[in-house]
């Protein structure tokens, strides 16, 4: 009888370090939410405006806190007369840690930007291609076991220019931004 009671004493002894066991990080995540670009394609100094749209994102499983993750954002918006609705589809790392409720990450990631054909002032026609890198990074709160909440802040660059001519020659002009701010808010779902 003693010893059934030793055992189960040490057994229900171990019961709180098990339970304190971090959890293995989710496999996938799929994220959504609102995003804020810091400027508009042709927001030359002086026309500065920013653009605002939508940010999705699919992480793949991690190994050793590093995943591959493609994210996909679209933005509307209109500047100096020329409507502008660029989108841009990234593909990268993500590094991430937990700590507590809040996992806090770091991402570089790089793919390409699209945009409408007359994106420029007064809606004169602009390239609709561009290479684009992000480099940023975050924090997730955890709302249940498989919602989260994001806030993220990233730099990227997008090289746009103008075009012209019978053969469409792309020209930049001085102040042309290619250096942006993103902010973006939104929903995790981790399974």
């Amino acid at each position: 009888m003693t010893s059934r009671f030793l055992s189960l004493l040490v057994v229900l002894s171990f019961a709180p370090i098990l339970h304190a066991q971090p959890e293995a990080p989710p496999k996938y995540q799929i994220y959504g939410g609102y995003s804020f670009f810091s400027n508009s394609l042709n927001g030359v100094p002086g026309s500065h405006h920013p653009l605002n749209g939508w940010d999705a994102g699919v992480g793949f499983p991690s190994w050793h806190n590093l995943r591959f993750k493609i994210d996909v954002s679209g933005y509307t918006g209109t500047n100096l007369g020329g409507q502008q609705k660029p989108y841009f589809i990234l593909g990268g790392g993500e590094y991430s840690r937990r700590l507590g409720r809040e996992t806090i990450f770091a991402e570089g990631l790089g793919g390409v930007g699209g945009a409408n054909r007359n994106w420029g002032a007064n809606a004169s026609a602009g390239e609709t291609a561009s290479f684009s890198g992000l480099l940023g990074g975050g924090l997730d709160t955890r709302l249940t076991r498989r919602l989260a909440f994001r806030v993220e802040g990233d730099f990227q660059y997008a090289y746009f220019a103008l075009g012209s001519g019978k053969y469409y020659t792309p020209y930049r002009i001085p102040g042309l931004p290619t250096n942006f701010g993103r902010v973006t808010s939104g929903v995790v779902f981790n399974f």
